[in-house]
């Protein structure tokens, strides 16, 4: 009863009403400054990505999509950092303008810090291997990857998790430290490669060169031309089966363009196939139901 008593005459108090009035307005300008800072650092962070990519450009210094996906890949990390440092120290500030005493606080976080520590080694599992991640250049936003058997497109690096896209829309979010195996399918250049099975009685001869003019008349057409690398290389027969001969062949591709090129080649191949009567291996038929 006393504690409300006490409160009710606080707050009955003129000369308080102004000063929380003051501290109000302190805390307000306080965190619209913050906001400004962060909007101030992001304009900052597009122009620092635009200058980088301006000066590969006039360097001449990789690709211009590597250094890119680079750029976009660092500023996206650094911003995240930078924004959360800056509101950190908005908001304990905030406390000290109510009359807070921080100290003991800050103390004590740092205190539930290293026990917390002591106790996380996961999570600083997964910034390390974040750390590592962007430090060695390992993935990049907008990459084509497969990370511990799972495939898609890098949407997200953060120093804890990244997010994949799936083909099928799936959003994978995958712990850092937890990442064994990294296949990057999207750097400096890529491969398609083509395989095809011809029954053991069709011409091998008359396939191989079907499948070399298909690919020569495929790199002299556009859009495949802009994004083939090197003309396709033919393996000729890769080896010997039960139900036929297996053909292989590859073309070298930019990143991310395999797949269109692939495509485009067995739609072509299968058209001439048919049209010449080259026969595939049969699929052997089941037994009929006892």
């Amino acid at each position: 009863m006393k504690v409300w008593t006490k409160i009710a005459g606080e707050i009955s108090k003129p000369e308080n009403w102004l000063r929380w009035t003051e501290d109000a307005v302190h805390v307000i300008v306080i965190l619209v400054v913050a906001w400004i800072i962060t909007r101030v650092v992001r304009r900052l962070m597009g122009q620092l990505r635009g200058y980088t990519m301006r000066m590969v450009d006039k360097r001449g210094q990789g690709s211009t999509t590597e250094m890119e996906r680079r750029a976009t890949t660092i500023i996206s990390v650094l911003s995240k950092l930078t924004n959360m440092v800056i509101w950190i120290f908005a908001i304990i500030w905030s406390f000290f303008e109510f009359g807070f005493r921080v100290e003991p606080l800050i103390a004590g976080l740092g205190v539930a810090g290293i026990a917390v520590g002591l106790g996380a080694q996961t999570l600083i599992k997964d910034w390390l291997g974040g750390l590592f991640i962007l430090l060695e250049d390992q993935l990049r936003i907008g990459d084509g990857v497969v990370i511990n058997g799972i495939g898609g497109a890098v949407e997200e690096i953060n120093l804890r998790t990244t997010i994949l896209r799936a083909e099928n829309g799936a959003v994978h979010i995958i712990a850092n430290g937890s990442i064994t195996a990294l296949a990057n399918m999207t750097r400096e250049y890529g491969y398609y490669v083509f395989e095809m099975t011809i029954a053991h009685g069709a011409d091998s001869d008359r396939t191989l060169a079907i499948l070399s003019e298909e690919g020569e008349r495929l790199g002299k057409e556009e859009p495949y031309k802009s994004v083939m690398l090197a003309p396709m290389e033919l393996m000729g027969i890769e080896r010997l089966g039960d139900r036929g001969a297996l053909i292989k062949a590859r073309i070298k591709t930019l990143p991310g363009k395999p797949a269109l090129v692939g495509r485009e080649l067995n739609r072509r191949v299968k058209a001439r196939m048919d049209a010449e009567k080259i026969a595939f291996p049969q699929v052997p038929s089941l037994p009929p139901p006892v």
